[in-house]
């Protein structure tokens, strides 16, 4: 071998193994296929995302390889899991592949921003994934309602429907509490039973039903209802409204509450009547009306009420005058107030007594009738 051909030799042997080693590495990049049809997404803080990976044999032998995740943020939780087990190595037959659930957890606390990292298969393989955050994340809780304003009258139930968020990375014990005004009652019902607490796991999120029950009397008027969950670490609150129409109510009596009266046949008697407003809201354009017995008159001063406030009363006089040939006796006459909401009505029994003429003209007759009697029995008595 001339001195040429031994350096040429010399300097092929280095150049054959690399060119051995390049070869090899193509081959085994090219051999396992790591895949998954999302490789980026976006989400909110705080989400568990759970990807499904495929590792594809694409060689003619067994491979088994090392397998992990890498560069993912600080902070962040991850589980890499085949079946039941959590796997950092695995092996794939020819031909074949092998599923592969990656589980990441987004933190609570997270800035804005496009967070990548890869699934590594030892020398085989990269995937490179990527995680969009698109909002910025906290670390509170939080009380939202998708219908905070109801609207009804003060007989009404006024049920709402609110969802507490734990955006927290600790399990929660909230005490829940309404600051409402006197007389009212607010119910929490967590799952639809009555308590005072709720707990939520991190991230988690819990749906409560809010009853509130005005009083009986409460003004018509529009009241807001603070309500908050929260303990030492964190705290949220909520504004329910409430919106009263009011009730509507009436009624008609005497200032002593006395429903009879006594009358002379054919004369009149004065009769003093008040109007309540016994509801929460305004009576307007109230009328006076009367169901007598045949014959007699009833007339009211006045006979109509313009309003009359919640709370208030107002003074009416009827003056009724009964049918002069009206046979003594107990009647029974009604009196109404009437608006186009509500109404009230007062059954008034009426004692009819006859003038005193007539009384003592109804003597004589008798006097006369026994008179002639006594007469005809005098005369024809002894016959």
């Amino acid at each position: 071998m001339s001195g040429n051909t031994k350096w040429l030799s010399l300097l092929l042997i280095p150049l054959m193994g690399i060119m051995t080693v390049s070869i090899k590495t193509a081959s085994a990049a090219d051999s396992l296929t790591i895949y998954t049809p999302y490789t980026r997404i976006s989400v909110s803080p705080g989400e568990s995302i759970n990807y499904t990976i495929e590792a594809i044999n694409n060689s003619k032998e067994v491979i088994n390889t090392s397998i992990g995740i890498s560069g993912l943020p600080q902070g962040w939780k991850h589980t890499l899991r085949s079946g039941t087990f959590n796997v950092s190595q695995i092996a794939v037959l020819p031909g074949k592949s092998q599923d592969l659930l990656l589980n990441v957890e987004v933190p609570v606390k997270v800035p804005k921003g496009t967070y990548r990292f890869r699934v590594v298969a030892g020398e085989y393989g990269i995937l490179p994934l990527a995680i969009t955050i698109a909002e910025q994340g906290t670390y509170k809780s939080e009380l939202t309602s998708k219908q905070a304003n109801m609207e009804g009258h003060a007989s009404s139930n006024f049920n709402f429907n609110t969802v507490l968020a734990n955006r927290t990375a600790e399990k929660q014990l909230y005490a829940l509490m309404a600051n409402a005004p006197a007389g009212w009652v607010v119910t929490f019902k967590p799952n639809y039973v009555q308590a005072t607490s709720v707990e939520i796991v991190p991230n988690g999120t819990q749906e409560i039903q809010v009853d509130i029950d005005p009083p009986a009397n409460v003004e018509a008027g529009t009241y807001k209802i603070p309500v908050s969950a929260g303990n030492s670490i964190t705290m949220a609150s909520l504004d329910l409204e409430v919106v009263i129409k009011g009730t509507f109510g009436i009624e008609l009596t005497t200032p002593l509450g006395l429903l009879s009266a006594k009358i002379t046949a054919g004369k009149d008697k004065r009769i003093e009547l008040i109007v309540r407003n016994t509801g929460s809201s305004m009576l307007n354009d109230i009328s006076m009306s009367a169901a007598a017995p045949s014959n007699w008159e009833v007339k009211f001063e006045p006979d109509k009420i313009a309003f009359l406030e919640p709370g208030k009363v107002a003074q009416v006089f009827a003056t009724l005058r009964a049918e002069r040939r009206a046979i003594a006796g107990d009647y029974v006459t009604n009196f109404d107030a009437k608006t186009a909401e509500s109404s009230s009505r007062a059954a008034f029994r009426i004692s009819v007594k006859t003038p005193m003429l007539v009384g003592w003209i109804g003597i004589l007759v008798i006097l006369a009738s026994l008179g002639s009697i006594w007469y005809l029995f005098k005369k024809y008595g002894r016959r």
